[in-house]
């Protein structure tokens, strides 16, 4: 797809999510063809002619000579968040920021690695791609199914995996959520060639990958809460927090807590000690233990 089309697409499906009421509109007149807002109500919004965002939004005006001031009114008038407005100004610009570079497969820094393994809680290194790069020995416990794979992708484990519909509690959530974080990431970079491959296979082999990708969301993963269904100890609610890796662009370490006491808690402990009784640096993604032995403890 052009950057026209994504320009086209992000705003008409940004504008078909806010209801006249949510804009501060009446909502009488005519019956309403589309849902949403119409062009004109947009425009009136953002302060500009109704000829002149239609362009924009239909492509035949060049929403990268748009000011910066215009971007920002349209960006009020849809109502983005701060993540759909960075998606907007880098569609607009054409160019991805500079925080992210090329994703990489090399292996991580020893120096994080004994980071990651001195936490005592499960933590992922992945990068834009959503390749896990690295993780520590709680991380591989609570995600064994994934680590199956000789190159684990938490994207193609929920799309293409049939054990991610069980794994996940809420799947559906969790698919809208990772393509709308690799569409955020191929507009940040659209000149990524991995990116673009593993969103060409997705788009191929999985129906609701398109249905997902066809929502045109953005979204990136900070902080919030999920739940697990763990093939060997049952159902995990966590905390996940992402942290950005100064140094290492393009990669994130994710890591998954749970309250004190809680039954999550305790069933952290018990992965820690199946896991304690591995071979030593066997938290690194490559090289690691054989996935047997995580079938065995686990149940997998």
């Amino acid at each position: 797809m052009s950057s026209r089309d994504d320009i086209r697409e992000f705003l008409i499906a940004r504008r078909a999510s806010i209801t006249p009421e949510q804009a501060g509109l009446l909502a009488g007149g005519a019956e309403r063809r589309v849902p949403g807002l119409r062009r004109e109500e947009v425009a009136v919004l953002a302060g500009v002619s109704t000829d002149y965002y239609t362009k924009l939004e239909r492509g035949s005006a060049k929403l990268r000579n748009a000011s910066d001031s215009v971007l920002a009114a349209i960006a009020d008038a849809l109502q983005l968040n701060d993540v759909e407005r960075e998606h907007l100004f880098v569609l607009a610009r054409g160019t991805s920021t500079p925080r992210h570079s090329q994703p990489t497969r090399a292996g991580l820094r020893v120096s994080v690695q004994r980071v990651l393994d001195s936490m005592t809680v499960p933590a992922l290194v992945y990068n834009t791609c959503q390749d896990v790069i690295a993780t520590n020995l709680l991380g591989r416990a609570m995600f064994s199914q994934l680590f199956e794979s000789p190159l684990p992708n938490l994207a193609r484990f929920i799309f293409l995996d049939s054990r991610a519909r069980d794994f996940y509690a809420d799947w559906p959530m969790a698919c809208s959520l990772t393509a709308a974080m690799l569409r955020f990431e191929a507009g940040r970079d659209p000149l990524n060639g991995d990116l673009t491959t593993l969103i060409g296979e997705l788009s191929t082999r999985s129906p609701q990958f398109r249905l997902n990708w066809a929502e045109h969301d953005v979204h990136e993963h900070r902080t919030g809460g999920k739940t697990y269904r763990h093939p060997g100890v049952g159902e995990l609610r966590v905390s996940y927090d992402v942290l950005e890796m100064p140094g290492e662009p393009g990669l994130s370490i994710t890591t998954f807590s749970a309250e004190e006491n809680s039954p999550t808690a305790e069933k952290f402990k018990l992965m820690a000690s199946w896991a304690a009784s591995e071979e030593p640096g066997a938290g690194h993604v490559r090289g690691g233990v054989d996935d047997r032995h995580y079938r065995d403890r686990f149940g997998v």
